[in-house]
């Protein structure tokens, strides 16, 4: 009987759940077969529910997740801090003073994500975003050279009416800068630090003066160094994550 009377409350519970998410009222007596996609939708979500009731009744802490926008909030301060702490360590540890990272839409650089503001998507059109290390313990300068705005971080300072060419525009840009170093993501040994076009790498070397064309090297270390590095704020989350994937196995 008191077992029959938890299960009764955990399905009137579930249904309220569902009918917060799905917007319409579902009784019990409507759980029959029904070809209607939405239908099913709602039913494979509660007998998922129910299976799971137990496991997580095992364990009743869960960790708090976060909604989409409270989400991308926290990624876009972690990537300011990453920008501020993390990258600058990155380039001068592997000696390379600039970093360009140049993306295609539908054809994304692996690392290009991990970089623009958490609400995008990925690139769009040619997305290109510039980090410079000044030296002299200077702060690092990060921006972007595209048709869009890439988030503040890396704020896109193109021109377009001063100089409609993209790609003059950034080869202008650089010789502004006059780096020792332009570290590009090609690589012949990770594959995360090659996402560089064939076409991409073509069109920046036709566009870059001459004296600057045998200075672009490749930027792997920064590419990989980035990705695999956490900072203290990241870890302390990353033990959640850790905890969440456990309760749902």
């Amino acid at each position: 009987m008191l077992a029959n009377f938890h299960w009764e409350i955990t399905l009137r519970f579930l249904l309220e759940i569902d009918n917060f998410i799905f917007g319409t009222s579902l009784n019990c007596c409507d759980l029959k077969v029904n070809k209607d996609m939405r239908f099913n939708s709602r039913l494979f979500f509660l007998i998922f529910s129910l299976l799971n009731i137990k496991a997580i009744a095992q364990n009743p802490y869960f960790p708090v997740t976060l909604n989409m926008k409270e989400r991308a909030e926290v990624i876009d301060a972690w990537l300011e801090e990453r920008v501020e702490t993390v990258l600058p360590e990155i380039m001068r540890r592997s000696g390379i003073d600039m970093w360009v990272i140049i993306a295609r839409e539908y054809n994304e650089d692996p690392v290009i994500k991990t970089l623009l503001p958490a609400t995008w998507q990925a690139a769009r059109r040619t997305t290109i975003l510039v980090a410079y290390d000044p030296g002299e313990d200077k702060a690092l300068e990060s921006f972007g050279i595209s048709r869009y705005n890439t988030g503040e971080i890396f704020k896109t300072k193109w021109d377009r009416e001063s100089q409609p060419d993209q790609w003059k525009a950034l080869a202008e840009m650089i010789s502004s800068k006059d780096p020792e170093k332009i570290g590009i993501n090609k690589s012949s040994t990770f594959g995360l630090a090659d996402g560089l076009s064939a076409t991409h790498y073509d069109q920046l070397m036709e566009a870059l003066p001459e004296k600057y064309q045998s200075r672009v090297v490749s930027a792997e270390a920064i590419a990989i160094g980035w990705l695999e590095i956490r900072t203290n704020s990241e870890m302390i989350v990353y033990q959640n994550i850790v905890r969440m994937a456990h309760q749902i196995i």
